[in-house]
This record gives C-alpha cells, sequence and structure tokens, in this order.
C-alpha cells in the first residue's frame, strides 16, 4: 500500500512541498533524495509519485508557485501615479514578501540550475515579468525626470539583488525591525536613481 494508514491528499500534499522546500534548502537539490522526503513526511518513496512524477518536476512546481504567489501579491499591490511613490510600494512590497518566504526565495536562486531547459525557461518567463515591472516604474521615472539612471535594466537588475539580499542576513529580533530595513532600503534605492 503507497498510502501511510491515515494520510489524506488534502494534507499530504502540502506536507510532500513543505519537507521539499526545506530539505532542498538545507541540503540542496541534488543532495535529496526522493526517499529522503518521504521520510521526512512519513510516508512510503512510492505514495511521492501520486503527487509528483519526479523529484524536477516537484523542485519546478515550487519555484512556479513562488512565482505565481509573487506575481499576483504584486498586481494586487495599490498603484500610485507618481514614479517615486510607485518605486517606493515596489521597494517595500519586495522585501516584505521575500523576507516572508526566505526557503523559496532561497531555492528560486540556488536550485533554478537544476531545472531541464523548458522548465528553466519557463521560470526565467515569470521572473522576467516581475523584473519588467520594475523597469516600467523606472522608465516612467525616467521620462518624467525624476530618475537619472544610465541603463534601467541594470538598474533593475541591481535593485533586484540588493533587495533579495536582504533574506541572507535579516533575522527576527535582530537589531533592526522589518519596518526600519524597508525604510533604510528605500533610501537606499532612491539616492540610487536620483538625478
Amino acid at each position: 500500500m503507497a498510502r501511510k494508514t491515515g494520510s489524506h491528499s488534502e494534507i499530504t500534499g502540502p506536507r510532500i512541498r513543505a519537507e521539499a522546500a526545506r530539505l532542498f534548502s538545507r541540503h540542496g537539490f541534488a543532495a535529496v533524495s526522493m526517499r529522503a522526503i518521504a521520510r521526512a513526511v512519513g510516508v512510503q518513496a512510492g505514495a511521492l509519485y501520486l503527487y509528483t512524477p519526479d523529484k524536477e518536476s516537484l523542485l519546478f512546481d515550487l519555484l512556479k508557485t513562488h512565482m505565481d504567489e509573487l506575481l499576483a501579491a504584486w498586481e494586487a499591490e495599490p498603484r500610485a501615479e507618481d514614479p517615486a511613490a510607485r518605486l517606493e510600494c515596489f521597494v517595500r512590497f519586495h522585501i516584505r514578501f521575500n523576507l516572508e518566504r526566505a526557503e523559496a526565495v532561497f531555492l528560486s536562486y540556488m536550485e533554478l540550475r537544476n531545472l531541464s531547459p523548458e522548465n528553466f525557461a519557463r521560470i526565467e518567463s515569470l521572473r522576467k515579468r516581475y523584473e519588467d515591472a520594475l523597469e516600467a516604474i523606472l522608465r516612467q521615472g525616467q521620462a518624467a525626470g525624476v530618475f537619472a539612471v544610465p541603463d534601467t535594466k541594470l538598474a533593475t537588475m541591481a535593485i533586484i539583488a540588493m533587495l533579495t539580499g536582504v533574506n541572507t542576513w535579516f533575522r527576527e529580533g535582530g537589531r533592526l525591525s522589518r519596518d526600519r530595513v524597508e525604510a533604510i532600503y528605500w533610501d537606499m534605492v532612491r539616492k540610487s536613481v536620483a538625478p
């Protein structure tokens, strides 16, 4: 019997995803076997294949879910007309959203290389949509004369890298609160694009 007694698909499926994310982010995708995931969930290894065809599909699903949630959350953010206000919203949103999802962010950057070319391209297209949202804000600011950056694409990549870096050092209860980190980062970004 593949399914553990008392298991339920609406519980087991999310547990498989959560344990896979935890194990992949701690040990790396290549070092984690389907058996290790099954052991962490408390099911037989064969039961995993009721939820995913293989390990790469599981990774792809984790990365795609993260990007889908990121894009949906960004789309739901209120839109200011003023480019500076929109940029501030983006900065604060990116930090706030990603600090709640440290494992997913880590996987998105460190394990993308383990996807097939087709799946890699699908995740990259989602990432590009998010990057394009920031670049559009920068272009709007350039056109309005409130931002001055030599290359909006490069500025987009630099800003996202800087904001995502918060996940590597921020610790809840540390010297700086989330609100203070958002304010400081917004000030740094604002100064970096100022004319």
